[in-house]
């Protein structure tokens, strides 16, 4: 029972809004993984590389891959995303970004890039928006969405535990 409590405090202050991706959304994303990883396959010799950058042009719904030197390493077209007019585009397809990323850490973290190196969603102008992910041996990242708010609803939870 406590813990439902808890989960429930957690689980409150979601975002219902969040955008629901189509199957054919994330294969389109998880084969663009794919195709960027390829372009640097395990090998003795790493590639030095900070940055993996995304950007995602909200009219087109073009998802691009670019490396430091601002060289294209691939593009798709999500149809899902194509004129889509929210205000808030960029921050509901972070987690699908992410979700994606997670999905193929194993191929993501075998990519010969030294570490660490990360995958950064930017918009048109080349505005850093998300770190979506992060490949280094030492370091583990949270999910920042995760964490959000997560200070008051434990206060808030152990004040009812306190007042029970």
């Amino acid at each position: 029972m406590l813990f439902r409590r808890f989960f429930i405090l957690l689980c409150r202050n979601c975002d219902t809004r969040k955008m629901k991706a189509t199957e054919q959304t994330l294969q389109q994303i998880e084969r663009a993984i794919r195709k960027i990883s390829e372009k640097f396959p395990k090998t003795d010799e790493a590639t030095q590389m900070t940055d993996i950058h995304l950007r995602v042009t909200q009219e087109s719904g073009e998802l691009m891959a670019f490396d430091d030197d601002d060289n294209e390493l691939n593009r798709c077209i999500v149809e899902q995303w194509i004129d889509n007019k929210d205000d808030d585009f960029y921050e509901q397809i972070v987690p699908v970004l992410r979700r994606c990323l997670d999905k193929q850490k194993q191929i993501i973290e075998n990519m010969s890039i030294l570490k660490p190196y990360s995958f950064v969603l930017e918009d048109d102008d080349k505005e850093s928006i998300a770190e979506l992910f992060v490949v280094d041996d030492d370091v583990v990242i949270i999910d920042p969405d995760l964490m959000e708010g997560l200070d008051k609803d434990l206060d808030d939870f152990l004040d009812k535990l306190l007042a029970d």
